[in-house]
């Protein structure tokens, strides 16, 4: 198993230390309340490939719609995870990228991938 992002032995080894416990469980609180929700992961999943408009957005993450699209994109403004740049062509576009300060979840989020893989690997071939 690979721990390059948390050693797990080394957490769970220890005696259990109620106060590192408790921040660990607030820090997770945080990170879940800037990503949770259906759609913010996939965004920035999308932007991890690159600047996208708005409509590839709409078209790349399935399933959102445009009012949710635009509701997500702000609240990740504001979060500080994403660039909005407003284009200076005819008709004005709009472009997002993700923040330089995003892009350290990144490494998370293709572990997060790489462990869906496996899981519905696992789940589809139980018997």
């Amino acid at each position: 198993m690979d721990h390059s992002i948390i050693d797990s032995k080394a957490c769970f080894a220890a005696p259990h230390d109620h106060q590192a416990c408790n921040k660990r469980i607030m820090a997770i609180h945080d990170t879940l309340y800037v990503l949770g929700g259906k759609w913010k992961i996939s965004i920035i999943t999308s932007l991890g490939f690159g600047k996208k408009r708005y409509s590839e957005l709409l078209r790349e993450v399935k399933g959102i719609s445009g009012k949710v699209l635009s509701r997500e994109l702000k609240e990740m403004e504001t979060n500080l995870l994403i660039t909005r740049t407003v284009l200076d062509t005819q008709p004005i576009a709009v472009e997002y990228e993700l923040s330089e300060y995003c892009e350290n979840l990144l490494p998370v989020i293709f572990k997060l991938a790489e462990w869906g893989t496996e899981h519905r690997k696992k789940i589809v071939s139980v018997p």
